[in-house]
């Protein structure tokens, strides 16, 4: 079994539904959830947006190569709506983020892992120390929490409570 780290992102509404749909497939379609972060709530980094991301962070256990989890990864986001033109950032109902996946480090133009701004981002740090602090990042040699410590991102990203959830959208 390989250990696979996925960031799950939406800021179109029903955020929630979009994340809750994603984890329902990736259980399906890509393996076991070992752990998931709570949810947290960012503003869009690189674009104007009115609406903030909900983010989360899953770790999956599955048997599929990387290429086979880009594909599936794909395949969930389009399922959900998720529309791409061209590189532009801008607000979308489902992101999926390929983070890690074990130790490998890939290069490829159509994959790049570990993912390469994971360690500029707040909103992806908080929830991945969150559930694996001590996960070493394959060529920057020092663990996630060293990372979020470095981390020079001030975005305001915050946690949000179970009581806080429905009110979400």
């Amino acid at each position: 079994m390989h250990q696979l780290f996925l960031l799950l992102g939406s800021n179109i509404a029903p955020r929630q539904k979009y994340l809750e749909h994603a984890i329902s497939a990736i259980q399906s379609d890509i393996g076991s959830i070992w752990k998931s972060s709570r949810i947290y709530e960012s503003p869009p980094l690189g674009f104007e947006a009115e609406v903030n991301f909900l983010n989360q962070v899953l770790w999956v256990e599955t048997k599929l190569n990387p290429q086979e989890v880009l594909l599936r990864i794909q395949k969930i986001e389009i399922y959900q709506g998720r529309q791409r033109i061209g590189a532009a950032m801008m607000s979308r109902t489902l992101d999926i983020d390929m983070l890690y996946y074990d130790s490998l480090v890939i290069n490829t133009p159509a994959l790049t892992v570990p993912h390469p701004r994971l360690h500029l981002r707040r909103f992806t740090l908080l929830p991945l120390v969150e559930i694996a602090p001590t996960l070493v990042h394959p060529t920057m040699k020092i663990d996630q929490s060293a990372l979020l410590k470095a981390c020079l991102d001030d975005s305001e990203v915050r946690a949000i409570t179970e009581a806080a959830m429905d009110r979400i959208d």
